[in-house]
């Protein structure tokens, strides 16, 4: 998918109601309050890129949005830059690695069409 194209998700109603997004973001706020969490902000690594950051430079991110039924669970939740936060938006890993596989097939694909005449 090119940069400048734009994702649509179909998203389950349930998984947005508003009353479960209030929950599930009390929930993530009560987790900032804990030693947990700010163990894992003072590691100072962005889940995704991998680039070290201060603390204030992180923020928190649920690997499953909680609009496609993620939870606010210590497991599904992760330290992120702010611009792979913003960049994420509501993809889940799965998506991002169905992307990454559709890449290679497209590089596979030309370059097996090079050198044919």
């Amino acid at each position: 998918m090119g940069e400048n194209s734009r994702k649509y998700h179909e998203l389950n109603s349930s998984h947005t109601d508003p009353a479960r997004l209030k929950r599930e973001r009390e929930k993530a706020r009560e987790l900032r309050k804990t030693r947990w969490w700010l163990d894992q902000v003072n590691r100072g690594t962005c889940h995704y890129c991998q680039k070290k950051f201060s603390a204030a430079q992180l923020t928190m991110d649920h690997l499953i949005p909680l609009a496609r039924g993620g939870t606010s669970a210590k497991g599904n939740i992760v330290c992120a830059c702010k611009d792979c936060n913003r960049d994420k938006k509501l993809d889940t890993p799965v998506d991002s690695l169905f992307e990454q596989l559709e890449r290679e097939r497209r590089k596979r694909g030309s370059s097996e069409g090079e050198g044919h005449v």
